[in-house]
Formats: C-alpha cells, sequence, structure tokens
C-alpha cells in the first residue's frame, strides 16, 4: 500500500515547492527526510516524485504553528538535492519563504486581519523573524495582481518580505572571517552572511566576463571545479565545516553593472548556474557591495543616502533589494531587508509515496 501525505504545491517568488504541515511529518529527522525524498524523486529526473529535476524546483516547506511568542508560524526550509537522494536542511529560502503565508491562511493555521495580512515568521533553519504582508482583500487571499518579478512570467499579487536582523544568520556574524576581503586558492573573495551565506568572486579573477549565459557556465568544468575547491575552503573559513555534501555557501560571480542596476550577477546553487539569484543570496551580495574594502565595493554602484535601494542584476532580470542601515553608533549596520514577491498555489490535495525505500 502507498502511504498519503496532505500537500500544497505553492510557487513562491522563482521557485516551486511543496507544502507541508509539520504535524503531518513525523518528528524524527531521518524518517522525515526519507519521506521528503520519496515525495519530491530520488534520482536525477526525480521521474518517480514531484520534483522538477531542477534545484528551483526540489524544494519543501514544512510549516507549523510558531512557539515563540508573538510569531505566527515556525517554517523549516529543505532542499531535496537533485539526483543526490540527500536532502540540506542548513540554509534559508527567501523564494519559497514568500508561499509560506499563503500556506498558513489556506491551512487555517492564521486567520485574515483585513485588507492585508501580516504574517510572522520564525524561519527555523536560522532562527530568524521574518514579516510577511499578503494581500487578503474581501476576507480572502489574492493571487492575481499586477506585480511582476524578473524570472516569472506574468504578474501576480504582491508579497512584501521584511526581515529583521538577519546578519550572520548562519555563521553567525555579517563577515564570519572577520575579514571584508581574502585569497583563497589564489582568488579575492569576500565571504558574507547576510541571510545567506555567500563566497562573492570577481568574475574576470576566474577568467569570466560575468555575462556568460547559464549553460555556458554550467558546463565549463574547469570553472567548476575552482568555484568548488574555493567553496570547500570558504565553508571551513566561514565556521560551516566541511560543506561538501551542503549548498552553502553559495558561490556568485561579480561584473559591473550594465542593465542599470548596482551590480551583476551569476550564482552557482552550488554546482548549477541559477537562472536568477536567491532573495537571501540577492541581500547577501547587496550587502556586500555597500561596504569599503569588499571585493565588491568597486566595481558596484553604491547609493550615497544611508538607506541603499540595490538593484541585483541576474541572468533572468534584476533582483530589488531594500537595505535600511544605521551608523548612529559609529558602524554600518543593516537592521532590516526588504523585498518584493509574488506567490501563487498551484495545487492542493495528497501525494502518495512507497516506503520501501527507507533506509
Amino acid at each position: 500500500m502507498l502511504n498519503r501525505l496532505p500537500i500544497m504545491q505553492i510557487r513562491g517568488g522563482s521557485s516551486k515547492g511543496v507544502f507541508i504541515k509539520a504535524s503531518d511529518l513525523p518528528s524524527d529527522v531521518k524518517q522525515r527526510d526519507e519521506i521528503l525524498l520519496s515525495v519530491m524523486g530520488r534520482d536525477d529526473r526525480q521521474i518517480d516524485g514531484l520534483g522538477g529535476s531542477h534545484p528551483l524546483t526540489s524544494k519543501v516547506a514544512i510549516v507549523g504553528p510558531s512557539t515563540k511568542e508573538d510569531v505566527d508560524v515556525d517554517y523549516l526550509f529543505v532542499q531535496v538535492v537533485v539526483g543526490q537522494n540527500r536532502v540540506d536542511s542548513t540554509p534559508n529560502c527567501g523564494n519559497i519563504l514568500s508561499g509560506v503565508g499563503a500556506f498558513a491562511i489556506e491551512s487555517g493555521m492564521v486567520k485574515i486581519h483585513d485588507e492585508t495580512t501580516m504574517i510572522r515568521v520564525n524561519m527555523l533553519n536560522s532562527d530568524k523573524i521574518c514579516e510577511l504582508v499578503v494581500q487578503t482583500p474581501n476576507g480572502e487571499i489574492e493571487y492575481e495582481g499586477n506585480t511582476k518579478i524578473d524570472g516569472v512570467p506574468g504578474s501576480a499579487a504582491p508579497v512584501i518580505c521584511r526581515y529583521l536582523d538577519i546578519a550572520g544568520s548562519i555563521c553567525g556574524s555579517l563577515f564570519p572571517t572577520g575579514k571584508y576581503s581574502e585569497k583563497i586558492d589564489g582568488v579575492n573573495v569576500t565571504c558574507i552572511d547576510n541571510g545567506m551565506p555567500v563566497v562573492v568572486i570577481r568574475a574576470n579573477d576566474l577568467g569570466k566576463n560575468g555575462y556568460e549565459t547559464c549553460p555556458e557556465l554550467s558546463l565549463d568544468k574547469e570553472l567548476l571545479a575552482k568555484v568548488e575547491s574555493i567553496r570547500l575552503e570558504a565553508g571551513t573559513r566561514m565556521g560551516l565545516g566541511d560543506v561538501t555534501s551542503k549548498v552553502i555557501p553559495k558561490m556568485t560571480l561579480i561584473s559591473e553593472p550594465r542593465e542599470g542596476g548596482n551590480i551583476c550577477t551569476r550564482t552557482f546553487i552550488p554546482h548549477t548556474c541559477h537562472s536568477s539569484i536567491g532573495v537571501l543570496g540577492a541581500v547577501s551580495v547587496a550587502t556586500a557591495c555597500i561596504f569599503p574594502k569588499t571585493v565588491a565595493h568597486a566595481i558596484s554602484v553604491v547609493p550615497q543616502k544611508l538607506n541603499k535601494q540595490m538593484s541585483v542584476e541576474h541572468p533572468s532580470g534584476e533582483f530589488s533589494v531594500e537595505l535600511i542601515c544605521d551608523e548612529s553608533k559609529g558602524d554600518l549596520v543593516i537592521k532590516k531587508a526588504g523585498l518584493l514577491r509574488t506567490a501563487r498555489i498551484l495545487c492542493k490535495g495528497e501525494v502518495y509515496y512507497p516506503s520501501q525505500n527507507y533506509n
């Protein structure tokens, strides 16, 4: 007999994931992860599961009522690593997070308040808070609207995401190695964590111009080997330990903007070039740009105002990030990061999965 599990599938930002109530999964982590692998698919095509054989479509959100005061829901993100029969729950995912509000309302965890409903989310991967503002006119979630985001066709209702005090979410500090710039394998890099651990590298330091297509970069074996070598060493320096089986830190090649933005990017997750850029990855890269002495500062366009509106260019468009800053005590501090996403429910029902794949 096949097992059954209630789910919703939701597009959040430029990713797509399966959303599951925490109460519908076992508390044992190994059992839980085996179920997720069976649900999403274990091989590189994910032919026997719901995953789409790509990192952006092989994601899971586990959501339940929060155990924290003044917080509505707890959210755990799980990346099912395509073709490797394993999961990684180390990083956050801001794109999938943008669908958590819709899931919380659709599943009855959160009640609609007014024309908009603000939902406070505890991101369990980092133990940080994000405020989501969902459009709820006439007592219902509004999915349709005029907001467009690059990497997603058409338009939809906006979801406002406000990340609070996320510096060092995974690594413990904004610059986890204690340096704005350093050399790894002879290449200048900046290691940063403003919600997502990222290693920022100037593309021309790796013999690239930074405007290559994703297939060009993903098929460049020499480049991938160099990037992975840097990633493994950076993971150790950033306090992440052996990151061989992890999807963090993310690796981002940067170049001067050429479409009116503030910086141009090509990001790997971790061995495939991302068709856009992750939400928190964009926050970390934008943050690197505004600090002098990083590898990003000299080639980026940095606004003079204290609060920075940063446009991060990526292969399919741009990602706008607002950095709310404070320097009242002398040092520049990022207090809040604001972003605009969209989300849409795709289906709700039950997924069937076998149990014979348990280890």
